[in-house]
């Protein structure tokens, strides 16, 4: 069944702005990164978090069901601080998706919309914490 997260992947129609304006948002720069055949780059992947999960951005020309509005599955990423970081995002050009929303004791959610159509989900995690402790 299900065993872990391997690969959040985003699209973009300019993979190359996307990679840099990740590399600040992130802090760190993408790991790996593949050419097309027109010599534009068609993939960037990043590692991060506490296990090294990828998140890679393709080309919006490859996707397989193009949409003009920010979609796909919401991801919801553990930050210590959501304040804290959604003022970041927002300050950096994405646009507030969902407001920040208390989904029980120790578990706060909000997302946006990144400038390339994707949404970014940020989540204080309770369990998420615990599990890295060895208590969860």
């Amino acid at each position: 069944m299900l065993r872990g997260l391997t690969t959040v992947n985003f699209w973009a129609d300019d993979v190359e702005e996307a990679t840099r304006w990740y590399a600040e948002v992130l802090g760190v720069e993408a790991y790996f990164e593949r050419r097309g055949p027109d010599g534009r780059l068609a993939y960037a992947e990043f590692r991060l978090g506490d296990h090294r999960h990828e998140l890679g951005f393709i080309d919006r020309r490859y996707a397989p069901h193009p949409t003009a509005e920010p979609a796909g599955a919401v991801v919801y990423w553990h930050v210590d601080d959501l304040t804290a970081v959604l003022d970041r995002l927002l300050s950096m050009g994405a646009k507030q998706h969902e407001v920040p929303t208390e989904r029980g004791p120790g578990f706060v959610t909000a997302s946006v919309a990144d400038p390339f159509g994707n949404i970014l989900g940020i989540m204080y995690n309770a369990h998420y914490l615990e599990v890295l402790e060895g208590r969860g």
